[in-house]
């Protein structure tokens, strides 16, 4: 990836496609040209007629440069066949509106605001809401100063545009579009998916986040809404991790939605049908990643928030042939296992003592069952064998404690290998409360999207057995999670490490001030992918994840741990995602998988950490000139 991306060139594309010459706005009123010569006078001989309302319109534009004119563009009332003739297959939702429709959007908004929150929730005020459309409205008229301002403000803003405002975006993503800033690839799609990549302008994309919209943060089946998660999650990469602007591209795959409520509401923008499974299913992704890697053969996909029935499935299908990972397996393991590490620092341990801890989890879903994988995996990493590191776990799910007495369909993948067995195993079904007196962990995890799991007396039974327990409710947005800052340290007398998956604020407890830590993927993941690519590999492992993790906790700082913090501060997220690409990088060379121009500075470490944050963009105006098509360089 080139220090500058796209850079200039690109904004010069961009400002070329928006010029206004004799096929621009003077145009419009022809039924397709060949009208008199202008100033010969002869244009006055006739009587102005009107087109005919049915006529067409030639137009010298298309793809993003119709969208993006005022004039030219119907937004959704592009008809399927006007999208196919004018390169917009992909670029729009796939369901065209009529002009009514779209009228009756407009006005509702104009009447009734779209500002509605959630009761009780406190985070996600419609303050967080004027802010996110001040935001994306810079965004669409002013990228650079848009990055800029994120970038320099990412503590502050990380909340605004991503989580956990963007859980609201998502859930009135069809009421707020606009104009489109990613790919829309549906079942209507099939069969023209490696076409319409080259819909999209940019000719180098470094990376792709795709999402199916089956398991939107913890607000469940969103259907099409759901690419409001890709773009947020690339506002990180950019902001947070230095990648360009003009070679990233968001998508959302439209396989249909069970979401009744969307289904019914005639302001939703995907597919009408009920939600694609089985080998039909697996058709549509197969069919995308093929398109997305025959047009850009070294792209990065990230995975984001398929449902868990498919999570695992689709890593396991591509991981050992592409360059993916699931951020929600992988990069919230990662980001936990980080945290981990982080509380045993502020315990003064060592990582090597992660296998003296005992973790309660509740929540055995995709990112839950992630999570105990990769801290397992660490364990063994510091010498438990697999038996012994499985031992050291006690899942709850929703039906309670689950052990090896469980039915066997309900046993299968990750789940199965650390149910229960021995110690514990005639306890089936045994409720939180329960386990944790009986384990006495020294760890609770909340991955279960379950508003106040984590009661007072579980709290209170933790702190009880444990000298300074960790407590980690990490279910997003909001309103699911587990519990707060005040509760965990209240019912803990003050005992405990905290983190959450949303942003809280800090909490002052006996005249002692309690830093409510984020436990953010945005740590992991822009880093992690940004090694990746810069290694040139051609997959990502578990050890580069591991040496991910591992890094994040190296940049805490002594104030921040003073106040009980396990993560490092947002701001300084420009440094921790080079620190955390170089130590990719490494893993990936230990692996023999690097490619390409890194290998050029390999051998000295300083130089290739150099050439890391020289390859990071940064938003700056740089000068413009024109150049006129078809003249030389």
């Amino acid at each position: 990836m080139a220090p500058g991306g796209l850079g200039a060139a690109g904004a010069l594309a961009r400002g070329a496609g928006a010029l206004r010459g004799p096929a621009g706005r003077g145009a419009r009123g022809l039924a397709g040209g060949g009208g008199p010569a202008a100033g010969s006078g002869e244009e006055f001989a006739r009587p102005y007629r009107p087109a005919p309302p049915h006529s067409f319109t030639v137009v010298h534009k298309n793809g993003l440069d119709i969208l993006h004119d005022p004039w030219y563009n119907k937004g959704s009332a592009f008809s399927m066949f006007e999208r196919n003739l004018l390169a917009l297959r992909g670029l729009l939702p796939p369901c065209p509106k009529p002009f009514d429709l779209q009228k009756r959007k407009v006005l509702d908004e104009y009447y009734h605001g779209i500002a509605e929150v959630a009761p009780g929730d406190e985070i996600v005020t419609e303050d967080s809401i004027r802010r996110w459309r001040v935001l994306q409205n810079l965004k669409d008229r002013n990228e650079t100063l848009y990055y800029r301002i994120l970038k320099d403000n990412l503590e502050e803003m990380c909340p605004i545009v991503y989580t956990p405002t963007v859980g609201w975006a998502c859930q009135n993503f069809s009421t707020t579009y606009n104009r489109p800033h990613g790919m829309f690839f549906s079942t209507s799609d099939r069969g023209n998916m490696a076409t319409m990549v080259h819909n999209w302008p940019a000719h180098e994309v470094d990376a792709i986040v795709v999402t199916d919209g089956s398991r939107i943060l913890g607000l469940g089946d969103l259907g099409v809404n759901g690419l409001g998660i890709s773009m947020g999650k690339l506002d990180m990469y950019v902001a947070g991790g230095g990648f360009h602007p003009d070679r990233v591209m968001p998508v959302v795959l439209d396989v249909g939605t069970n979401n009744m409520e969307l289904l019914r509401d005639p302001r939703y923008i995907g597919l009408r049908q009920e939600r694609l499974s089985g080998k039909a299913y697996l058709d549509i992704v197969d069919e995308f990643v093929s398109a997305v890697t025959s047009r850009w053969p070294k792209v990065l996909i990230q995975f984001e928030d398929f449902h868990s029935g498919v999570a695992n499935a689709l890593l396991e299908r591509y991981r050992y042939t592409h360059l993916v990972f699931n951020d929600d397996i992988q990069g919230t393991a990662a980001t936990v296992l980080g945290g981990v590490y982080g509380a045993l620092s502020l315990r003064d341990k060592s990582p090597a003592d992660i296998t003296q801890q005992t973790f309660v989890f509740a929540g055995a879903g995709s990112a839950g069952m992630g999570v105990v994988g990769a801290l397992a995996r660490a364990m063994q990493r510091h010498g438990l064998s697999a038996e012994e590191s499985a031992a050291r776990f006690w899942i709850v799910d929703k039906d309670g404690l689950v052990t090896r007495e469980r039915a066997g369909d309900q046993l299968e993948g990750e789940v199965g290998n650390f149910a229960r067995q021995g110690e514990g195993a005639d306890m089936e079904g045994a409720s939180l409360l329960d386990v944790i007196r009986h384990a006495k962990p020294t760890v609770l995890i909340g991955l279960s999207a379950v508003r106040n799991l984590f009661k007072k007396e579980e709290l209170r039974a933790l702190a009880d057995n444990a000298e300074r327990p960790l407590v980690m409710a990490l279910s997003n947005p909001t309103q699911r999670l587990e519990c707060t800052v005040e509760q965990a340290v209240e019912y803990t007398e003050g005992r405990c490490i905290y983190a959450s998956g949303s942003p809280q604020k800090h909490f002052t407890y006996n005249g002692r001030t309690f830093r409510a830590s984020q436990a953010n993927n945005v740590y992991i993941f822009p880093g992690l992918a940004l090694g990746a690519v810069l290694s040139g590999a051609r997959y990502i492992s578990d050890s580069m994840v591991m040496a991910a993790a591992e890094e994040l906790p190296k940049h805490i700082t002594p104030d921040c741990q003073a106040e009980g913090a396990i993560y490092p501060l947002l701001g300084d997220m420009d440094s921790i995602s080079a620190h955390i690409a170089l130590a990719v990088i490494k893993q990936a060379r230990s692996e023999g998988c690097c490619r390409g121009d890194v290998l050029e500075v390999l051998d000295d470490e300083e130089e290739l950490f150099r050439w890391v944050r020289a390859n990071m963009f940064q938003p700056n105006y740089s000068k413009y000139v024109y150049r006129p098509p078809g003249i030389e360089e």
